[in-house]
């Protein structure tokens, strides 16, 4: 699997990246230690958790499969811990940022994250008191690198000229927000301010939550996350007459080209514009295999512009 920088920085990561939001939830630990082991044996790289993914458990899951199946060296976490409330404040205070990092990293088994993602903007504290938290980190070894989660663009663009008045090591070197043909929102503020400023897009959700895929066109597969009680409201979000006009673009253009609707979508979010990876998640080995197939698709000019076309917003 090919690699890229990630924004400006010195940082590689695959150009896909395996998301566990299912982890610990309805993917127990043989099937999560098949989907890292397919993942990095496939050259991938880039590992993204959170702590609200099974409440802690999905990250004690990868802790528990990099100490006994996959060697911690060979993978890049990129790691969104909680904020807890308590004595030392909560939302981006630096005291509860900090506690929080140290919470994680307990949870994942290691000394250190390679990217920590902050979890949001918090308007209530002093950017230049979060950023000190990202220099603590940085300069204890606790992270090498950090970024944000879900941030408007004059937030990210805010945050990265404060980091650079305290001497660049709190600059954010990524951004992570859903994008797909189904979700072009980033294009208005975020992406032009992430390119800007010298910082990668890292897309989630890019199959557009499983929409883009062609699954449901017909109804509702039993094993799809659509007939998840609680993953069905996620998946129907996007389940509206202009996502199924872009579906079937997808799945025009899929079988024009030979191939899968997935490859298809995956690689449309996959080499746009400041993007450095798309993150897929997958209930077992087997779909994440095909998630990285994608990887050696390269959409011809003629099918991106119409899939530009169908999807614009506008």
């Amino acid at each position: 699997m090919r690699r890229r920088r990630v924004g400006g920085s010195g940082l590689e990561v695959s150009q896909i990246g395996l998301g566990t939001m299912t982890w610990g939830v309805s993917t127990d630990v043989d099937a999560a230690t098949n989907q890292l082991t397919a993942f990095v044996d496939a050259g991938g790289t880039l590992v993204e958790t959170a702590e609200s993914y099974g409440n802690g458990v999905a990250q004690q899951m990868l802790g528990e499969v990099l100490s006994t199946a996959v060697r911690r060296e060979d993978v890049v976490i990129a790691g969104r811990g909680g904020v807890p409330g308590g004595p030392l404040g909560e939302g981006s205070a630096r005291g509860a940022l900090l506690d929080g990092l140290d919470s994680m990293l307990e949870r994942l088994g290691t000394d250190h994250i390679d990217l920590w993602q902050l979890p949001f903007f918090d308007a209530r504290v002093p950017v230049e008191e979060t950023l000190s938290a990202v220099q603590v980190a940085v300069y204890s070894g606790k992270t090498r690198y950090a970024g944000l989660v879900g941030p408007a663009g004059w937030q990210l663009a805010t945050v990265a000229e404060r980091g650079r008045m305290l001497g660049g090591v709190a600059v954010p070197v990524a951004a992570q927000a859903e994008y797909s043909l189904l979700c072009r929102g980033p294009e208005r503020e975020l992406l032009p301010a992430a390119l800007h400023h010298g910082i990668g897009l890292l897309a989630w959700a890019p199959l557009g939550r499983g929409v883009l895929t062609g699954k449901y066109v017909d109804g509702t597969p039993a094993d799809s996350r659509g007939a998840s009680p609680g993953l069905a409201p996620y998946v129907e979000a996007r389940r509206t007459e202009h996502a199924t006009r872009i579906v079937h673009a997808v799945l025009t253009a899929a079988d024009g080209l030979g191939t899968s609707p997935l490859s298809v979508a995956l690689a449309w979010v996959r080499d746009q514009p400041g993007v450095a990876a798309a993150i897929v998640g997958a209930r077992d080995a087997a779909q994440l295999t095909a998630s990285m197939a994608a990887d050696q698709l390269v959409l011809p000019a003629e099918i991106r512009a119409a899939l530009d076309d169908v999807s614009d917003p506008r």
